[in-house]
């Protein structure tokens, strides 16, 4: 048998310490599981598990992680794709209530399916990028929203209620599994979509942003980048606006979107500068809700905004050099070539907004 080389020994050893791990916070839940028995779980020293995860959040952020990207492997498109948003809301509702545990269901292992965070997310920036990405999450369910009914205003705050009512459920069902109809559950989801809801208003802090800077510059997109909601390419090309944002100024996409012109292609890189935990928690909300709005609305439905998760090539290709939770950098991409930039509180916004072209 051929020796395994170092990278794939390296794998092998990840995929130990995530089995055990799961095992481990499925036995005894977050707050009681120990790295040590995870350690012993997997025939490793304690020191093999700190190699590959910064802690034990990190290692349980990682397990969830592996959780959802597992289900939304799983995740095809409809077969017949909602026919009203008060449909789609009521299958939204009906995909994402399958991860309520049973009442026989022992905790620890309740609180995964769950994808719980109880007791995970409890310092201020986790908590405040958790904020982020439950609203980013509510724009993501709400363009798709749109998407069935174009012209017929935004959606955004009616999904938002839509995912307070799920994590409400959610809440619930963590203390006292059983407790609640999943089927009444569905019902009121598909009740919101007919609530008159006030949601076309245009921020007033965007006509105090600083116009985009104009500029002339190559353009060198970076490789191999995957649009996590569709799963297709998302390689910034010739042509579109590029927003870099960290997680705390995830409202920003919003902004960019609707300045945007209605044939750009927009992309939103979501970077950090701390992939064991903040990166994780990002990677865990989005690829979670991604695998439900696959499910739930035709290839064509999708949000058009296409998100990627940064591994530190769109940083650099933007020249960032150190991305934080409140990077905000935007460039609009015009014939392969940067012709407007800017940085800071309102970026997207500004180069989404910009008339620039190339120099001649």
């Amino acid at each position: 048998m051929p020796r395994l080389t170092r990278a794939e020994q390296q794998e092998r050893t990840r995929g130990a310490v995530l089995a055990a791990a799961r095992a481990e916070f499925a036995e005894h839940g977050f707050s009681a599981a120990k790295v040590d028995r995870v350690a012993d779980r997997a025939e490793l020293t304690r020191g093999a598990v700190y190699s590959n995860f910064a802690g034990k959040r990190a290692l349980y952020l990682a397990v969830l992680v592996d959780v959802v990207e597992r289900a939304r492997e799983q995740a095809g498109p409809p077969a017949t794709p909602p026919a009203s948003t008060g449909a789609a809301l009521a299958e939204f509702a009906r995909v994402w209530l399958e991860r309520l545990p049973f009442v026989g269901d022992a905790p620890g292992s309740g609180h995964l399916q769950l994808r719980s965070l109880s007791g995970v997310v409890e310092d201020g920036p986790a908590r405040d990028a958790l904020a982020a990405l439950v609203r980013f999450e509510a724009l993501l369910l709400g363009l798709a929203l749109e998407a069935r009914r174009p012209g017929a205003g935004r959606r955004v705050r009616t999904a938002g209620l839509a995912l307070t009512l799920l994590a409400g459920a959610a809440a619930v069902a963590e203390n006292a599994p059983g407790v609640g109809d999943p089927f009444d559950l569905v019902r009121a989801a598909e009740h919101l979509a007919g609530i008159a809801i006030v949601d076309d208003d245009r921020p007033p802090y965007l006509d105090h942003v600083a116009p985009a800077e104009t500029v002339d510059q190559p353009w060198a997109a970076p490789r191999g980048l995957v649009d996590e909601i569709s799963g297709r390419p998302a390689e910034p090309g010739r042509d579109g606006v590029l927003v870099a944002l960290g997680v705390h100024r995830l409202a920003a996409a919003e902004d960019t979107l609707r300045s945007a012109r209605l044939r750009d292609e927009v992309t939103v890189a979501i970077v950090t500068d701390d992939p064991a935990e903040l990166g994780r928690l990002a990677r865990l909300r989005i690829v979670d809700i991604a695998g439900c709005l696959r499910r739930v609305f035709a290839p064509a439905d999708l949000p058009r905004l296409r998100v990627v998760l940064d591994d530190g090539a769109v940083a650099a290709a933007l020249g960032v050099d150190a991305p934080g939770t409140r990077t905000e950098v935007a460039v609009r991409v015009r014939g392969g070539r940067v012709v407007a930039r800017a940085e800071g509180f309102g970026a997207g916004h500004a180069v989404a907004a910009s008339t620039a072209l190339p120099r001649a």
